[in-house]
Protein backbone atom coordinates (compact mmCIF):
# COMPACT_ATOMS: atom_id res chain seq x y z
CA UNK A 1 0.00 0.00 0.00
CA UNK A 2 1.26 3.47 -0.80
CA UNK A 3 2.11 6.03 1.85
CA UNK A 4 -0.81 7.99 3.24
CA UNK A 5 -0.26 11.57 4.40
CA UNK A 6 -2.49 13.32 6.93
CA UNK A 7 -2.88 16.58 8.82
CA UNK A 8 -4.38 16.38 12.30
CA UNK A 9 -6.60 19.44 11.79
CA UNK A 10 -8.14 17.82 8.70
CA UNK A 11 -9.15 14.59 10.44
CA UNK A 12 -12.83 14.10 11.18
CA UNK A 13 -13.66 14.75 14.84
CA UNK A 14 -16.22 12.35 16.36
CA UNK A 15 -17.88 13.19 19.72
CA UNK A 16 -17.98 10.45 22.35
CA UNK A 17 -21.40 9.07 23.23
CA UNK A 18 -20.90 10.04 26.88
CA UNK A 19 -20.01 13.61 25.95
CA UNK A 20 -16.64 13.42 27.69
CA UNK A 21 -14.47 14.10 24.67
CA UNK A 22 -13.83 13.58 20.98
CA UNK A 23 -11.75 11.26 18.79
CA UNK A 24 -9.99 11.81 15.48
CA UNK A 25 -9.14 8.49 13.84
CA UNK A 26 -5.78 8.72 12.09
CA UNK A 27 -5.57 5.23 10.60
CA UNK A 28 -6.57 1.62 11.13
CA UNK A 29 -5.64 -1.70 9.59
CA UNK A 30 -6.89 -3.53 7.63
CA UNK A 31 -8.66 -0.85 5.58
CA UNK A 32 -12.36 -0.61 6.32
CA UNK A 33 -12.13 -2.44 9.65
CA UNK A 34 -14.13 -1.49 12.73
CA UNK A 35 -13.46 -1.44 16.47
CA UNK A 36 -14.05 -5.19 16.72
CA UNK A 37 -11.76 -6.45 13.96
CA UNK A 38 -8.76 -4.12 13.57
CA UNK A 39 -5.17 -5.36 13.71
CA UNK A 40 -4.04 -1.89 14.74
CA UNK A 41 -5.60 1.53 15.16
CA UNK A 42 -4.17 4.98 15.86
CA UNK A 43 -6.29 7.95 16.94
CA UNK A 44 -6.02 11.30 18.67
CA UNK A 45 -8.42 11.99 21.53
CA UNK A 46 -9.36 15.17 23.32
CA UNK A 47 -10.45 14.34 26.86
CA UNK A 48 -12.74 17.03 28.25
CA UNK A 49 -14.16 15.27 31.32
CA UNK A 50 -13.17 12.54 33.75
CA UNK A 51 -14.65 9.09 33.17
CA UNK A 52 -13.89 5.44 32.45
CA UNK A 53 -12.02 4.22 29.39
CA UNK A 54 -13.84 1.72 27.19
CA UNK A 55 -12.71 -1.91 27.57
CA UNK A 56 -10.92 -3.55 24.62
CA UNK A 57 -10.38 -7.23 25.36
CA UNK A 58 -7.32 -8.75 23.69
CA UNK A 59 -5.89 -5.35 22.78
CA UNK A 60 -2.67 -3.71 24.00
CA UNK A 61 -2.82 0.07 24.27
CA UNK A 62 -0.22 2.83 24.36
CA UNK A 63 -1.15 6.41 25.17
CA UNK A 64 1.00 9.54 24.70
CA UNK A 65 0.15 12.95 26.13
CA UNK A 66 0.28 15.63 23.42
CA UNK A 67 -1.20 18.74 25.07
CA UNK A 68 -2.72 19.71 28.39
CA UNK A 69 -1.99 18.95 32.04
CA UNK A 70 -2.67 15.26 31.60
CA UNK A 71 -4.70 12.55 33.28
CA UNK A 72 -4.50 9.97 36.05
CA UNK A 73 -5.31 6.39 35.06
CA UNK A 74 -6.45 4.00 37.77
CA UNK A 75 -7.89 0.52 37.17
CA UNK A 76 -10.53 -1.01 39.48
CA UNK A 77 -8.02 -3.56 40.85
CA UNK A 78 -5.30 -0.86 41.24
CA UNK A 79 -2.93 -2.77 38.95
CA UNK A 80 -2.75 0.51 37.04
CA UNK A 81 -2.23 3.77 38.89
CA UNK A 82 -0.41 6.20 36.62
CA UNK A 83 -0.20 9.95 36.19
CA UNK A 84 0.15 10.70 32.49
CA UNK A 85 1.33 14.26 33.04
CA UNK A 86 4.60 14.34 31.09
CA UNK A 87 4.22 15.14 27.38
CA UNK A 88 5.57 12.65 24.83
CA UNK A 89 6.20 9.87 27.37
CA UNK A 90 4.44 6.70 26.09
CA UNK A 91 2.55 4.56 28.61
CA UNK A 92 1.28 1.07 27.80
CA UNK A 93 -1.48 -0.97 29.40
CA UNK A 94 -3.88 -3.84 28.54
CA UNK A 95 -7.10 -2.72 26.90
CA UNK A 96 -9.29 -4.92 29.09
CA UNK A 97 -8.16 -3.02 32.19
CA UNK A 98 -10.60 -0.18 31.33
CA UNK A 99 -9.07 2.27 33.84
CA UNK A 100 -10.83 5.30 35.24
CA UNK A 101 -9.49 8.53 33.76
CA UNK A 102 -9.25 11.61 35.97
CA UNK A 103 -8.35 14.97 34.45
CA UNK A 104 -5.47 16.69 36.25
CA UNK A 105 -6.51 20.09 34.94
CA UNK A 106 -8.31 21.25 31.81
CA UNK A 107 -8.85 19.26 28.65
CA UNK A 108 -5.98 17.06 27.46
CA UNK A 109 -5.08 15.71 24.04
CA UNK A 110 -3.35 12.37 23.53
CA UNK A 111 -2.28 9.90 20.88
CA UNK A 112 -3.82 6.45 21.28
CA UNK A 113 -2.24 3.35 19.75
CA UNK A 114 -4.13 0.04 19.89
CA UNK A 115 -2.90 -3.31 18.59
CA UNK A 116 -4.54 -6.72 18.57
CA UNK A 117 -2.61 -8.96 20.95
CA UNK A 118 -1.25 -12.10 19.32
CA UNK A 119 -1.16 -10.58 15.85
CA UNK A 120 1.20 -7.62 16.11
CA UNK A 121 3.06 -5.60 18.71
CA UNK A 122 3.52 -1.84 18.68
CA UNK A 123 6.69 0.08 19.42
CA UNK A 124 6.08 3.75 20.20
CA UNK A 125 8.99 6.18 20.49
CA UNK A 126 9.88 9.86 20.27
CA UNK A 127 12.65 11.33 18.10
CA UNK A 128 14.06 14.72 19.08
CA UNK A 129 16.33 15.57 16.16
CA UNK A 130 17.37 12.65 13.96
CA UNK A 131 17.03 8.88 13.85
CA UNK A 132 16.80 5.87 11.57
CA UNK A 133 14.88 2.64 11.94
CA UNK A 134 14.80 -0.66 10.12
CA UNK A 135 12.04 -2.08 7.99
CA UNK A 136 8.53 -2.39 9.43
CA UNK A 137 5.49 -3.68 7.55
CA UNK A 138 3.23 -1.09 9.21
CA UNK A 139 4.06 2.27 10.70
CA UNK A 140 3.06 5.85 11.43
CA UNK A 141 5.03 9.05 11.97
CA UNK A 142 3.61 12.24 13.50
CA UNK A 143 5.49 15.55 13.73
CA UNK A 144 4.62 17.16 17.06
CA UNK A 145 7.10 20.06 17.01
CA UNK A 146 9.34 21.49 14.32
CA UNK A 147 9.77 20.73 10.64
CA UNK A 148 10.97 17.28 9.59
CA UNK A 149 12.61 15.73 6.56
CA UNK A 150 11.82 12.04 6.00
CA UNK A 151 13.23 9.47 3.62
CA UNK A 152 11.22 6.24 3.46
CA UNK A 153 12.10 3.32 1.24
CA UNK A 154 10.74 -0.17 0.70
CA UNK A 155 12.51 -3.38 -0.25
CA UNK A 156 12.36 -2.17 -3.85
CA UNK A 157 15.26 0.27 -4.12
CA UNK A 158 13.46 2.44 -6.65
CA UNK A 159 10.59 3.02 -4.20
CA UNK A 160 12.04 5.99 -2.30
CA UNK A 161 9.90 8.77 -0.87
CA UNK A 162 11.27 12.10 0.39
CA UNK A 163 8.68 13.86 2.52
CA UNK A 164 8.63 17.04 4.56
CA UNK A 165 6.35 17.31 7.58
CA UNK A 166 5.35 20.39 9.55
CA UNK A 167 3.82 20.41 13.03
CA UNK A 168 0.73 18.17 13.34
CA UNK A 169 1.37 16.49 9.99
CA UNK A 170 2.15 12.84 9.54
CA UNK A 171 2.35 9.80 7.31
CA UNK A 172 1.39 6.14 7.70
CA UNK A 173 1.69 2.92 5.74
CA UNK A 174 0.59 -0.71 5.93
CA UNK A 175 1.16 -4.00 4.17
CA UNK A 176 4.54 -3.06 2.65
CA UNK A 177 7.80 -3.13 4.57
CA UNK A 178 9.50 0.25 4.83
CA UNK A 179 12.55 1.70 6.55
CA UNK A 180 13.10 5.38 7.31
CA UNK A 181 15.57 8.08 8.19
CA UNK A 182 14.24 11.13 10.02
CA UNK A 183 15.86 14.51 10.59
CA UNK A 184 14.90 17.96 11.83
CA UNK A 185 16.97 21.09 11.39
CA UNK A 186 15.53 22.73 14.52
CA UNK A 187 16.64 22.31 18.12
CA UNK A 188 13.12 22.23 19.62
CA UNK A 189 11.69 19.38 17.58
CA UNK A 190 9.87 16.13 18.33
CA UNK A 191 8.31 13.40 16.23
CA UNK A 192 6.40 10.31 17.36
CA UNK A 193 7.27 7.02 15.68
CA UNK A 194 4.93 4.02 15.75
CA UNK A 195 5.95 0.71 14.17
CA UNK A 196 3.95 -2.51 14.14
CA UNK A 197 5.73 -5.85 13.90
CA UNK A 198 4.89 -9.51 14.28
CA UNK A 199 4.53 -10.34 17.96
CA UNK A 200 7.47 -12.25 19.38
CA UNK A 201 6.39 -15.51 21.07
CA UNK A 202 6.99 -15.54 24.82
Amino acid sequence: MTLQRFAVDSLRETPWKNGGGTTREVACWPPGCGLDDFDWRVSIATIAASGTFSAFAGVDRTIVLLEGMGIRLQSPDFSIDWRLDRPLAPFGFPGEAAPNCELLGGASSDLNVMVRRGRLQAEVGVVRQRAAFGAAAHGLLLAVQGDWSLKLHSDAREDLHSIRLARNEGVWWGGASRAATLESSGTAASLITVTFKQQTPR
